[in-house]
């Protein structure tokens, strides 16, 4: 089986302008929201190849800066899964190709290698995502974000088998209850990874854009709307923290979360 990884990363977000760009500040100094995504693809075991894919002479100046290999893309894509289609197309010959988005710079190197194994042991998924059991923390966070007007995590429903039923920017399944940090919920955080076998994302950047992705903004909703199976694979957390950098408020937080697990160990 080979594996390639890439990094879609784009400068011009609307929510984040220059977003990959952005410096975090860690235990081990200021680095970029890009470097530090492409650290934890490196750190993926069984893996061949990892790109960063940008249409941003920026990012791929400062990319090559530090080491990693660039795919320069198409700046029509219209989202990581449609770039991620062109790095396939020309860097063909891989069996599973991994979307590991360049805002998730905490995603530990077991949650891609759990989903690469589901996806390879599933043959009939097409497209397979991780997702997280979200403790009361989390999930406060998450229905925090709502109150306070941001787009923060994504949460995930599915049924038998990890079948995803829908994806949505709204915190679902609507609990009604309070929950203590450490409670265990009924929701599950969306990890922004996806992994595709190579034909599904080649068909991708070929179907419209329907509805449910237009509103919720959310680019794996296209393969629901036209029938496609998503598996929703579930990872375990290890007693580590998982977020997003979504918006500039996010950046405090993550700096927060990689403080708290190096003074861990």
């Amino acid at each position: 089986m080979s594996v390639l990884i890439a990094i879609p990363a784009r400068y011009a977000s609307t929510r984040y302008p220059g977003k990959p760009l952005v410096s975090l500040k860690g235990p081990d100094g200021d680095k970029t929201l890009i470097r530090r995504s492409w650290e934890a693809a490196v750190a993926v075991k069984g893996v061949d190849r990892v790109v960063v894919a940008t249409d941003d002479t920026r990012i791929k100046d400062h990319a090559e800066a530090f080491g990693a290999e660039v795919v320069m893309t198409s700046p029509q894509c219209q989202n990581g899964t449609e770039r991620c289609a062109e790095v396939a197309a020309h860097l063909p010959g891989h069996d599973i190709v991994v979307n590991l988005q360049g805002d998730a710079p905490l995603t530990p190197a077991w949650f891609i290698e759990d989903l690469v194994a589901g996806l390879w042991a599933q043959p009939e998924a097409e497209i397979a995502t991780p997702v997280l059991r979200c403790d009361g923390r989390a999930l406060n966070g998450l229905l925090a974000d709502r109150r306070a007007g941001r787009v923060g995590g994504t949460t995930a429903v599915f049924g038998t088998g990890g079948r995803g039923l829908y994806f949505s920017k709204e915190v679902i399944p609507y609990t009604g209850k309070p929950y203590a940090d450490t409670d265990e919920t009924p929701v599950f955080h969306h990890v922004g990874v996806y992994a595709y076998r190579p034909a599904a994302l080649a068909a991708y950047p070929g179907w419209a854009v329907g509805p449910l992705e237009t509103l919720e903004g959310l680019e794996q909703l296209r393969f629901l709307e036209n029938g496609r199976q998503v598996l929703c694979v579930e990872v375990q957390a290890r007693g580590r923290q998982f977020w997003e950098l979504n918006n500039p408020e996010d950046a405090p937080r993550i700096e927060a979360m990689m403080a708290e697990m190096a003074a861990q160990g």
